[in-house]
């Protein structure tokens, strides 16, 4: 395909006016929170931590509770929280006074969770346990409050084990503003369910095939998206679940690598964390099977992206050998022999090396799009079984009978004929929200969300559960690795690999109403067709993978999940589908004038457009539409690269003038028509020249033929009249006598 400039790395928007206060808030919800317990109880509560910038959405206001230590609260511990109120509007929130609520009878299931935590807070039923001041909030704003209840305070003793209502509310001109969560009171002697927490390494959306060496050095960097990754589940035990072009973007660079990005390789290779692959550029297999594939794409060859300079080994050095001493001899020592220099070797790795995600890798693990995987899906996945890996698909376990009813779903699960491991959706969805939240005194609501489902989900498990952190990027270090951290701390949870949970016992499910996206069908369908077309027309090329390779990669990086939900996504396959055009242009004949013909033989030149970075080779077809010109009918031609060649085609004439149009077309040795067909108008003038040259030889003959027969004649002629006359001897003697005489008189006069 014609090589296009890279486009810059997507991002997904973050809240950067955050990023500036982030660390000031949380410090000052920490000076309150830190207080001994003794002294908040007797001492004047602390100050509220002034204004600094808010990021919600203009015209609109945010009263948020989040609990410390994920809303855990053992026996003898205090409950600690912070409240926070941002101000989006144009107007100063009065300052006001924030009540903290607990319920005592513990909320009933998982439905009655999800009920609560959307419900507008009443917080009726509940008893109010302390309450404090937040000060005024300017425009564009917001305030941090930290509040503490001592681990003596009799709302807290005596609560069995369980997950409790907590709110905070305050009122305003406008009425009771109230934001909910939860408070766990874990049990002491519980069984530990295993636990998985899938977390991706990803590159976010892209359009090209792989990363460039600039990408990734800004991805690689100390702040960058793939070191905040890495550096989020080292220590951990997360199950990865990595993009395999990323590794395969740092290893076709070879030795040219930025440094940063190898570093960061050998890292990901060397943790000892179970994972798995993912389609190449997190591709939707979901939009891939319902557009008619029979199974998900793979890359093919990643040739056009190595340079055998960047893997040329180093040459080995020759060993020093000692100088023997020098003995006295008669006869000098002879020249050393030179020994030459080994020509470095070179090798290209595989594709099967260059995909490669690390050690402990579980192959065969298919994660679709969230909630577009139906029963016909996993069933298809199913059938991709090879060398004997069970294919395993995830789904998320809201898309599931059980899960759309509330209850917990196992992990391991059976489909039909296929496998599956289910995630759960709420706690998923929280830990996702969590991880994308840049504020500590914000993130700790998702994070007490996420623990109350686990600790539903523990007390219901029937075998291991699994969860994930979404597929979000842009997440720093330290988002990520609360978000991981606060599933493996849940209470009653160990942590499981991928390979543990995938060999538990695999329990019958059954999957709802799920819609599929027939516009990102239709995209997949339509690149598709696309690349059968760039397959044929790179027959041209000795190796057609140097076009086949990166139209395959950009496809899978198209058909990535961090698409979805992008504004920008049908320009960018609406970008690569004219692309695709202007490769499939890139080889053509120029537009050929008429021409004129006057010999009987000659070479007709035309002209053939190469755009592409490689030589190509093609076979130039040539047709006359009449017989005044006999043309050779093929011409081989081998274009060089980014350049036009000339094509010298033979034509003969014959006999006859006239206009003679040739149809000319190009094809590829696999007689694929490259371009479009061209014809051009030859005037033939060559039968004169023929034709005079042939009368010219008649009329010589015709006057040689005359005058040997006026000779013969001339002869005959003579002999007859001599033999006629008498004396005829005597009279032809006298007359040559008077005729040498007559001509020695000339002479002499001469």
């Amino acid at each position: 395909m014609i090589v296009t400039p890279p486009r810059a790395l997507r991002r997904a928007p973050r809240r950067a006016a955050r990023l500036a206060t982030a660390a000031f808030a949380a410090a000052a919800v920490l000076a309150g929170l830190l207080l001994p317990v003794a002294a908040t109880a007797a001492d004047p509560a602390p100050t509220p931590s002034p204004s600094a910038t808010s990021a919600v959405a203009a015209g609109t206001t945010s009263f948020t509770l989040s609990p410390l230590a994920n809303g855990i609260v053992r026996p003898g511990e205090a409950l600690s929280v912070s409240v926070s109120l941002q101000n989006g509007t144009d107007a100063e929130l009065a300052a006001v006074t924030v009540t903290l609520s607990l319920g005592r009878t513990p909320i009933a299931d998982r439905d009655a969770l999800s009920d609560w935590l959307d419900s507008d807070g009443s917080t009726s039923g509940l008893q109010p346990i302390t309450s404090d001041a937040l000060g005024a909030v300017e425009p564009g704003s917001f305030q941090v409050r930290g509040m503490t209840v001592p681990a003596d305070d009799p709302a807290l003793q005596g609560l069995a084990p369980g997950v409790y209502p907590l709110a905070a509310s305050y009122q305003d001109e406008t009425g009771t503003v109230t934001s909910t969560s939860t408070m766990i009171v874990p049990p002491d002697d519980a069984t530990d369910v295993g636990l998985g927490v899938i977390v991706p390494i990803t590159a976010g959306a892209l359009g090209e095939g792989l990363l460039t060496a600039e990408q990734l050095a800004e991805l690689t960097a100390p702040d960058g998206d793939l070191t905040n990754q890495l550096d989020g589940v080292t220590g951990t035990s997360a199950i990865l679940a990595v993009d395999p072009a990323v590794p395969a973007s740092v290893r076709v660079l070879g030795t040219s690598a930025p440094e940063s990005a190898l570093e960061w390789l050998a890292r990901l290779e060397g943790i000892q964390n179970s994972r798995f692959a993912l389609q190449f550029g997190d591709a939707d297999v979901t939009a891939q099977l319902q557009s008619g594939l029979p199974r998900p794409l793979a890359p093919t060859s990643f040739t056009a992206y190595m340079s055998p300079s960047d893997f040329t080994a180093p040459a080995p050095q020759p060993t020093p050998t000692p100088t023997p001493t020098p003995t006295p001899t008669a006869t000098p020592p002879a020249e050393p022999t030179a020994t030459p220099t080994p020509t470095p070797a070179t090798s290209l790795p595989t594709t099967e090396q260059l995909l490669a995600v690390g050690p402990a890798t579980r192959q065969g693990v298919y994660w679709p799009a969230d909630g577009t995987a139906d029963s016909e899906i996993v069933s298809r996945l199913a059938d991709t079984a090879s060398d004997g890996i069970t294919p395993l698909t995830l789904l998320p376990s809201a898309t599931t009978d059980a899960g759309a009813a509330g209850r917990t779903v196992p992990a391991h699960g059976r489909l039909g004929a296929g496998e599956v491991l289910v995630y759960d959706s709420d706690v998923s969805t929280a830990l996702d929200d969590a991880s994308q939240r840049e504020e500590s005194w914000l993130r700790g609501a998702p994070l007490t969300t996420a623990t109350a489902y686990l600790a539903f989900a523990t007390a219901e498990a029937d075998g291991p559960l699994l969860v994930t952190v979404g597929r979000g990027d842009g997440r720093t270090r330290v988002e990520l690795s609360a978000a991981i951290s606060a599933a493996f701390s849940a209470p009653n949870v160990t942590p499981r690999t991928i390979a543990t949970v995938a060999a538990s016992e695999a329990r019958d499910i059954a999957l709802g109403d799920v819609e599929s996206s027939a516009e990102r069908a239709a995209a997949a369908s339509a690149l598709v067709a696309d690349e059968s077309e760039i397959a044929r027309f790179a027959t041209i090329l000795d190796q057609p993978s140097l076009l086949t390779g990166p139209e395959r990669a950009e496809i899978l990086q198209l058909l990535g999940v961090a698409w979805i939900g992008d504004a920008t996504w049908a320009t960018a396959i609406a970008g690569h589908r004219e692309q695709s055009v202007a490769t499939l242009g890139s080889v053509a004949l120029l537009p050929t004038s008429p021409s004129d013909l006057y010999g009987s033989s000659a070479a007709l030149r035309f002209w053939v457009r190469n755009d592409l970075p490689y030589p190509v080779n093609l076979v130039l077809y040539t047709a006359p539409d009449n017989a005044r010109l006999d043309v050779q009918p093929q011409t081989p031609v081998v274009a060089t690269p980014q350049s036009n060649t000339r094509v010298e085609v033979p034509v003969q004439a014959r006999v006859g003038r006239g206009d003679v149009t040739l149809t000319l077309q190009l094809r590829s040795p696999a007689f694929v028509a490259i371009g479009a067909l061209e014809t051009v108008q030859v005037s033939v003038y060559a039968d004169w020249e023929a034709g005079g040259i042939a009368a010219l030889a008649a009329l010589v003959g015709i006057l040689l033929v005359i005058g040997i027969v006026r000779t013969v004649l001339r002869m005959r002629r003579r002999r007859r009249g001599t033999e006629a006359a008498p004396g005829g001897a005597a009279e032809a003697n006298g007359d040559e006598t008077a005729d040498d005489e007559s001509a020695d008189d000339e002479g002499a006069a001469r």
